[in-house]
């Protein structure tokens, strides 16, 4: 399942994010790629949003990735993140590591 997200990540919008992405999680065990390739901006709030997205995704064993653009991409790169966050460089390359 893509996800996919526009406007910014922020503290203003990191509540709307994280209940969306918990209600989706909770109907369902599927696999997930965030899509944050039209996000124009994310800062530590958003990044928390994403770190507890995924630590959920985790607990419930579920494969889980990230696409961003490259101001995106730049961001959880600078705070070490791309491991965690499972960033993939596109969505074919993410939605091909979910099914590997």
């Amino acid at each position: 399942m893509v996800l996919n997200f526009t406007g910014q990540l922020d503290a203003y919008s990191e509540k709307q994010f994280t209940t969306f992405t918990n209600e989706v999680l909770d109907a369902n065990q599927l696999s997930v790629v965030i899509d944050l390739s039209n996000i124009d901006f994310i800062d530590s709030s958003g990044l928390g949003a994403m770190v507890q997205t995924a630590k959920k995704c985790n607990q419930s064993k579920r494969a889980f990735g990230v696409v961003g653009n490259p101001r995106v991409v730049q961001t959880i790169k600078l705070v070490r993140l791309e491991e965690f966050l499972h960033l993939a460089p596109d969505l074919n390359t993410a939605i091909n590591k979910l099914s590997s």
